[in-house]
């Protein structure tokens, strides 16, 4: 199978449902990251629905892989990032850990529990904290959009009205870079393995469905398997509907990671009856719905985010973004600085 670059003049041959995607670990995420921007609702801005971005979504959803080897502490630092390693009842690394429901409210604070544990962050992952980190991060980008496109479009001052247009440019292309940033995490967060201390076979613990301890169980998963089963058309079809309703990013990524963790086992259980062999129909059903639960949640986090910058206020001295899309208040000096 060709590795499919999906760019803008690709994008018609990605809809189409002969369209296969290479291994999750590349191909996986851009078709998480493609699938969950063609499925945002019209009402969102019209420029992220555009097929440059949506391809450019699709690749920048690849990114936090491609930092790797920058050297320490950045590599340490940021691999730890993709997984969250949590026993079969749910405890972050063993019983000593905290359950997804009791995580503090900082990341600071989950090391220093982990450590008074016995624990170290770099053998548990903090990925729930990087899914929250890029939702929070993608709120204040649109609420910095929302007043820039509100504001240039009333501005009469002709300089001030070309600083609001470029410095919304600018956003919007930082926007992009930051949902495919979160659209990594999300999509890392559907996997099982980056959910679950069986995550490169069932590992030395108690096995007594005498699953495979195969140290290529993870690699063959994400790469050989699912590049020859993976597609688009199924991905979109299998992505469950938009659950907005009360969202709290705390509680949904909690639920979220929660729900990949319970696909663990069923992953092993069809490991061992031969699911992922050649282009097995169990295996490949498999793939697809986990894919789409990742493309699913994108969309959410997006949406919910995109939301939420409605009421939020930004710069300094500090402006209401509702204010601002009203008419009620000029953002420049909170924009551009008093200085």
């Amino acid at each position: 199978v060709k590795r499919l670059m999906i760019s803008a003049a690709a994008l018609m041959l990605v809809a189409a449902p002969a369209v296969q995607v290479e291994a999750w670990g590349s191909s996986g995420h851009r078709v998480i990251g493609v699938a969950a921007m063609r499925a945002l609702p019209d009402d969102l801005p019209a420029f992220l629905r555009t097929p440059a971005a949506i391809a450019d979504v699709g690749e920048l959803a690849r990114e936090p892989d491609r930092w790797k080897g920058a050297g320490q502490p950045h590599d340490r630092e940021r691999d730890t990032a993709h997984f969250v390693d949590l026993d079969d009842q749910g405890r972050v690394y063993d019983q000593r850990g905290m359950s997804l429901n009791d995580l503090p409210r900082l990341k600071s604070e989950y090391d220093a529990a982990l450590t008074k544990a016995g624990l170290d962050v770099n053998d548990a992952g903090y990925l729930p904290y990087a899914m929250m980190d890029a939702w929070q991060q993608l709120g204040r980008d649109f609420a910095y959009w929302r007043v820039l496109n509100a504001a240039e479009k009333r501005e009469t001052n002709m300089e001030r009205q070309a600083w609001y247009r470029a410095d919304r440019i600018r956003r919007e292309a930082l926007i992009l870079r930051d949902i495919g940033v979160m659209g990594h995490y999300v999509g890392d967060g559907s996997q099982p393995h980056h959910t679950s201390i069986h995550y490169n076979g069932w590992g030395d613990f108690p096995n007594p469905e005498g699953f495979t301890n195969s140290r290529q169980t993870h690699a063959l998963f994400e790469g050989e398997f699912t590049n020859r089963v993976a597609r688009l058309d199924a991905v979109e079809a299998a992505m469950p509907a938009a659950n907005l309703d009360g969202f709290d990013v705390k509680a949904r990524t909690v639920s979220y990671l929660t729900t990949t963790l319970g696909t663990v086992i069923p992953f092993y259980r069809l490991e061992k009856a031969g699911g992922f062999r050649d282009a097995d129909p169990r295996g490949a059903a498999f793939v697809n719905e986990r894919l789409a639960a990742g493309a699913g949640e994108l969309r959410d986090f997006i949406v919910s985010a995109w939301t939420a910058s409605g009421s939020a206020s930004i710069g300094w001295p500090a402006v209401k973004v509702a204010e601002v899309e009203a008419g009620t208040a000029d953002p420049w000096i909170a924009m551009v600085g008093e200085d």
